[in-house]
């Protein structure tokens, strides 16, 4: 990331890692009550050959997000695990843009969780996705694993 651009207001790096984000660092995440936000300024990793942000990334980080705004509102949560994922592409994102994954828990249930996500390169919607996660409870055995 170019040292010259500002993170956005509330967010800060997202403490979070793993081997398929970590190519995509630096991660930055911001919370709300009810959301969880992931953001990252586009780069070379992050794009296609023609300069777009690769769907797959959206869709990945989109997972990601939603499943962590669903783990935020569940007490004695051990883990979620993706049933299903839909995402809608509306424009592009593009290199050296501010993209941002919004993400919202739409309904918590006992064993099922349902999420949504707004995908926003430089504050213009670019995608928006839906998730079905299945809830995992803690218990003395496990240990979490979000």
């Amino acid at each position: 990331m170019d040292s010259n651009k500002t993170v956005p207001a509330g967010f800060s790096r997202h403490d979070r890692r793993s081997g398929l984000t970590d190519p995509w660092e630096p991660l930055f995440a911001a919370t709300t009550d009810r959301t969880f936000s992931l953001g990252l300024y586009a780069d070379t990793p992050h794009v296609n050959s023609r300069g777009f942000v690769h769907g797959g990334l959206l869709s990945a980080l989109a997972d990601n997000a939603m499943g962590l705004s669903c783990a935020r509102q569940i007490d004695n949560v051990g883990g979620l695990v993706t049933v299903n994922l839909s995402i809608d592409y509306l424009g592009t994102a593009r290199k050296g843009e501010w993209l941002e994954i919004r993400a919202e828990p739409s309904r918590i249930g006992q064993s099922l969780c349902f999420a949504e996500a707004r995908i926003l390169s430089h504050g213009t919607l670019c995608a928006t996705a839906k998730a079905v996660f299945k809830v995992s409870l803690l218990n003395s055995n496990k240990e979490k694993q979000v």
